[in-house]
């Protein structure tokens, strides 16, 4: 299947759609639907775009590098290749490739399996001399460094210019907003959605409301954590500076840590997290990250980057993820007219368009319910070909 060209009117499949969240998955559906010519609506419980939600940040990693997440890696390519065809309809590129280096402070299987999978993709991988990363990456800890690699395919996101420019983009394609609209309540077999205003009908609706989507379908609610993370935005010293703006993409592993720093490119500051995943809270909390929040993180940067007593947290952040047990994201049909959609973890960003694309071709009825939940889920990341 070729990437879908844009018609006039809906060639199969319902006329309405109702999506419920406008975070980068149910702009992307939204997207994914409209250039097919079908009508949309799209109802957030905030703003649009909403600062809250979990895809409204400065910058994002996109990579192909996936360690034991081999089935991610296969659907990469195409991933890249759907943002390509978003850049081309929005008439701006919001990526900057970077490249990316891992530095391994534990061997956990991650260089063989990631090595397997970007040979066979073409994508450059090669080992860094150990005794070259001080002067190439001056804000590393050497110590405690088994293993550097440099990974291509790899660069950076800039989610709120994207959501933004969405927004912009699906208006002009006739897309009708409901900000500020809580959904209290979804019927998947009729295809309602309702709110403090009223019932609003589709021919058919999907969930795609991030960490508060166990509240609307229960089925996921079993499956699907919310998990509060944190993220630090950090003032290098003055004598760090420079590098930070020039390095590419960095992931530090260990053992009980797996930190992402994304560097300061186009107007963005320098961001450092922890991959971990807390498994916890309510994604109705506040968004500042408390001490409890810090602490983990902090303590894992201390081990990884040097002087981090010379650097100033600027904007201590909390986010929430929704985690599956795998890792994979959970896409199922519902009832009817139904359907809902979550993401996994911190890698649900950079496949949101792809995903997405999957989906609208599920509800029009050009693929199976079961092909886009096994194919969403890397367990058959060959059953769909969208964009090639």
């Amino acid at each position: 299947m070729s990437d879908p060209a844009k018609t006039s009117s809906p060639a199969e499949g319902p006329e309405k759609v109702l999506i419920i969240g406008a975070g980068i998955m149910g702009l992307s559906l939204a997207w994914a639907l409209a250039r097919q010519g079908i009508s949309v609506e799209v109802f957030d419980q905030g703003p649009i775009p909403n600062p809250v939600s979990s895809s409204h940040d400065e910058h994002r990693i996109n990579r192909h590098a996936y360690g034991k997440l081999g089935g991610y890696a296969r659907l990469m390519p195409q991933a890249f290749k759907a943002w390509d065809s978003m850049w081309a309809d929005l008439g701006v590129s919001h990526y900057e490739p970077t490249g990316g280096v891992y530095v391994l402070r534990h061997e956990d299987g991650w260089y063989d399996s990631t090595k397997a999978q970007l040979d066979e993709l073409g994508v450059e991988f090669k080992d860094l001399p150990r005794d070259q990363l001080a002067a190439r990456f001056p804000m590393l800890e050497p110590d405690g460094i088994e293993r550097a690699v440099f990974v291509g395919g790899s660069g950076l996101l800039f989610p709120v210019r994207i959501l933004t420019d969405l927004v912009v983009h699906l208006s002009e394609l006739g897309v009708r907003f409901h900000a500020h609209t809580k959904v209290h309540e979804v019927d998947p077999e009729r295809g309602v959605v309702t709110t403090a205003g009223g019932h609003f009908s589709g021919d058919t609706v999907v969930v795609a409301a991030g960490a508060w989507i166990g509240r609307l379908v229960p089925q996921f609610a079993g499956s699907v954590t919310p998990s509060r993370q944190a993220v630090l935005y950090l003032a290098p010293p003055p004598d760090m500076a420079r590098a930070w703006r020039t390095a590419p993409v960095i992931v530090v592993r260990e053992k009980d840590a797996g930190l992402y720093a994304l560097p300061p490119r186009r107007g963005t500051r320098l961001k450092i997290g922890d991959h971990r995943f807390s498994l916890t809270g309510d994604p109705d909390e506040d968004r500042a990250a408390t001490a409890d929040d810090i602490a983990p993180v902090w303590d894992a940067l201390v081990r990884a980057y040097r002087d981090m007593d010379a650097y100033t947290i600027i904007d201590p952040k909390a986010c929430f993820y929704t985690v599956t047990p795998d890792e994979a994201f959970k896409v199922a049909a519902l009832g009817a007219r139904g359907w809902a959609v979550s993401a996994c973890s911190g890698h649900g960003f950079k496949l949101a368009p792809l995903i997405a694309s999957g989906i609208a071709a599920g509800v029009r009825g050009v693929v199976t319910s079961d092909d886009v939940s096994e194919w969403a889920a890397a367990r058959a990341p060959d059953r769909l070909k969208l964009f090639d």
